[in-house]
């Protein structure tokens, strides 16, 4: 059993940085492919980025390309969503994820994928 728990959020002006915790508990996520999703007012869950634990691959949104940034602290059991040049658009509620080893060198992009979530935190941008 996997815990994870998102930390970070908060109210930015479009420009801005965060930078998104996500703390694992209950086992080591070092083998596990992490992942963030936003879900925003009205529209579904989206995939923003991730990383495989095995052969150094990242995923991103299209969205998000550029200006978002995914790693991780083994030593903390924590992975972490660096987003910089946040626009209104961004403003969602975002979790992290977290999927058990499996195939080298895949970066799970589908929520259904993810086996572990956080409860969320929420991002928002103003204009």
């Amino acid at each position: 059993q996997v815990q994870l728990v998102e930390s970070g959020g908060g109210l930015v002006q479009a420009g801005g940085s965060l930078r998104l915790s996500c703390a694992a508990s209950g086992r080591t996520v070092s083998s596990y492919a992490m992942g963030w999703f936003r879900q925003a007012p009205g529209k579904e869950r989206e995939f923003v980025a991730a990383d495989s634990w095995s052969g150094g691959l990242t995923a991103y949104g299209d969205s998000v390309k550029g200006r978002f940034t995914i790693s991780r602290d083994n030593a903390k059991n924590t992975a972490y969503l660096q987003m910089n040049q946040l626009k209104s658009e961004d403003t969602a509620v975002y979790y992290c994820a977290a999927h058990a080893p499996g195939r080298w060198g895949y970066v799970p992009q589908a929520y259904d994928e993810y086996e572990y979530w956080g409860q969320g935190t929420q991002v928002t941008v103003s204009s």
